[in-house]
């Protein structure tokens, strides 16, 4: 018998169907899923786990947060506890008959990881088992199925073991620091701050950014601008560009403000080849699946899906650069049946020769494409479609031909004083012609002569301010984090939303709360938050899987870093403590008091029930009910009409909203009509 391990039921049912060519059976092992055929005489087995059925902890005694000093837990062995206990006794059920098993999940570090999991766990349940196999592919496709079946390799435990070493790091680091912070700032229950070895430092970068922001102190320019007109009328602007001296630019505009006509200078026009964009990698796709308003974490989940059910290629890769064994052409084909038809059309009558190729060029998995076009009747809708086709397009832009576009640089005299204007057109657009998400902001100038007068319609002189730095999007800030060494590309994306799910950040815009930023400054100075020291364990752990460094030595090393990190951080416990009670208490603040002027602060009742109550209390018992669900942020705004705090309800899977939290206010009250 053959035995197939997949991560997920989805997956194993769709490899049976491929396998069996549509004829497996769903039978039960207990309440689990089990696909069963037979092919060439031999009996199938094809089970789907819920990814890790086995995960790490510490040891029951270990978690008494107030009497174990998190220090201690530094050199503390985590053991393995299996939590799906269902799925464990239907494999159990399963190797009696001594399998050949076949290990079919995701071909990365955590797919490795949980296979070889499940492999030890069935070596435990039947010592007896003999031959055990890996299944690689990067679609779930009948090719690529068919394609890995019928040449298996070997499990590759260096690939586990990296895998592994990030599990046992991320846990040592994550209790010790979490205990260390909740312990000193007495925030425990439900109020517990987290810290983590990469979350910390990326929510620095959240924190710096922030900084920049509020410390930004704009200064003051001006610019000179001309609308001439031939035909259509167009812009141009001073050469200097921006003016920091008012009486230089005032000195220019005065001189120059009764002008009727330009002369038109030198002109240069140049024809440009524009390449497609590369390949998405995981980042880039997440970049730009970020511009089209897609959550980091959303996208990721999405693309997930639509691998699953065979539609994209594996969608966590870091490879920019097409393998040649990669049919792309056939790909091209399938999309002719697709609402990209006519795009398709275009690439495979007038595509490049070669595809673009990106920087990186790794051996695992080809950048995400796509694999094949839903089947009829099976039409993906909402941010599935979006994102099937954003993945279509790109695949089709890195197979066209270069856009071909004109630019122009001209040059202009008003009463002695330089203009200029750029001007863009596009000629033939190929590749932007089906890769639609660019946003061209330049205009297009009409045709100049040297020589040529042109009417001036206006003069203009605008003051304006510099602007503080853009903040982060979460596309813009996982390419960040990938240029530091914070995390991987299959853990990027969930850092972010453990941030917001702590309450350490808000997404829209994306900054940190006041708790985030007391956070970071209770750990400034200190090697946590600092980006080098998590992307050193994360080479490391890179070294494990390709075999250059064992797990024992990259534990060893961590927990050494981890030692000198609560040595710098235990100096610091009233810092720490003072810190984050006062950002706490700014957290919860809604607003000001319309009766007493005094703050209202978002508290608890004992039964749970959060309500908005006045620090004036006991001499003012103003008190608001609030929605009990999703988060509350203070807007900093008072309603016009009573004066009570105006809040943003943020509700998972819901759009924010904001309300008057007085529910007597008259604003939310209907006008009684008098006869």
């Amino acid at each position: 018998m053959k035995l197939v391990i997949c991560e997920k039921n989805i997956a194993a049912r769709r490899i049976a169907s491929i396998l069996s060519d549509g004829q497996a059976k769903n039978a039960y092992k207990g309440k689990t899923p089990v696909y069963e055929f037979v092919k060439d005489g031999e009996p199938w087995k094809i089970i789907g786990l819920r990814g890790h059925i086995i995960t790490l902890d510490y040891p029951a005694e270990f978690n008494q947060w107030k009497t174990i000093a998190p220090r201690d837990l530094i050199d503390v062995e985590p053991c393995k506890k299996v939590t799906e206990k269902t799925i464990a006794a239907s494999l159990k059920s399963l190797v009696d008959a001594n399998p050949y098993v076949i290990v079919a999940t995701d071909y990365d570090r955590e797919g490795e990881l949980i296979g070889v999991e499940v492999v030890n766990l069935l070596k435990e349940y039947n010592h007896a088992i003999g031959t055990i196999k890996r299944a690689h592919f990067s679609a779930i496709t009948p090719y690529e199925i068919k394609d890995a079946f019928a040449a298996l390799k070997e499990v590759d435990y260096n690939l586990s073991a990296a895998g592994e070493s990030r599990q046992i790091i991320d846990l040592i680091w994550g209790a010790v620091l979490t205990r260390f912070i909740s312990l000193t700032s007495q925030r425990l229950g439900r109020d517990f701050l987290s810290i983590g070895r990469v979350q910390s430092p990326t929510l620095g970068l959240l924190v710096e950014r922030e900084k920049e922001i509020v410390q930004f102190e704009p200064k003051t320019f001006w610019k000179i601008l001309a609308t001439l007109k031939k035909g259509q009328p167009f812009q141009v602007s001073h050469e200097t560009g921006q003016f920091w001296e008012e009486q230089e630019v005032t000195k220019i505009f005065e001189k120059i403000k009764d002008a009727t006509t330009a002369t038109v200078g030198k002109v240069e026009v140049n024809t440009i080849k524009e390449m497609p964009p590369s390949p998405f990698s995981t980042t880039t796709f997440l970049q730009a699946a970020s511009a089209l308003g897609i959550s980091a974490t959303k996208a990721m989940s999405i693309a997930e899906e639509l691998y699953m059910k065979g539609l994209i290629s594996y969608p966590r890769t870091d490879n920019t650069v097409y393998p040649p064994s990669l049919n792309l052409k056939g790909i091209v084909e399938k999309l002719r049946s697709s609402f990209l038809a006519e795009e398709a059309e275009e690439v495979l009558h007038n595509g490049r020769r070669y595809p673009t190729r990106g920087k990186k060029k790794t051996t695992d998995h080809p950048p995400i494409h796509p694999v094949s076009v839903p089947g009829s009747g099976k039409s993906l809708q909402g941010d599935h479609q979006k994102l099937y086709e954003l993945i279509c397009r790109r695949f089709l832009a890195t197979l066209a031909q270069d856009a071909v576009a004109e630019t122009v640089d001209a040059a202009f005299n008003i009463k002695g004083e330089p203009f200029v204007a750029q001007g863009y057109k596009v000629i033939e657009p190929h590749w932007k012609r089906i890769y639609t998400y660019f946003k061209e902001r330049r205009t297009a100038l009409p045709k100049l002569s040297t020589g040529e007068v042109l009417d001036v319609q206006s003069l203009d002189l605008k003051k304006d301010t510099t602007k503080p730095p853009a903040r982060y999007t979460q596309g813009s800030l996982i390419a960040k984090m990938e240029a530091l060494g914070l995390g991987t590309k299959s853990t990027r994306h969930d850092i972010i939303n453990k941030l917001y799910v702590r309450k350490y950040i808000k997404l829209r815009p994306l900054a940190p709360t006041p708790i985030g930023i007391a956070v970071v400054e209770a750990l400034e100075g200190c090697d946590v938050i600092k980006p080098r020291m998590t992307a050193i364990l994360e080479e490391d752990m890179s070294k494990i899987g390709e075999g250059h460094k064992t797990l024992q030595e990259t534990v060893k090393e961590s927990r050494d870093m981890l030692k000198q990190v609560m040595d710098e951080l235990e100096k610091q416990k009233d810092t720490i403590k003072n810190n984050i009670k006062d950002a706490h208490r700014k957290q919860l603040t809604m607003g000001i008091c319309p009766v007493c002027q005094k703050d209202l602060v978002m508290k608890y009742s004992r039964k749970g029930k959060r309500f908005v109550s006045c620090m004036g209390y006991p001499d003012c018992r103003n008190i608001y009910p609030i929605p009990q669900r999703g988060s509350i942020i203070s807007t900093g705004k008072a309603c016009s009409s009573c004066g009570a705090p105006i809040v943003k309800v943020i509700s998972k899977g819901k759009r924010a909203w904001q309300l008057c939290i007085n529910p007597e206010c008259s604003a939310k009250k209907p006008v009684k009509q008098e006869n």
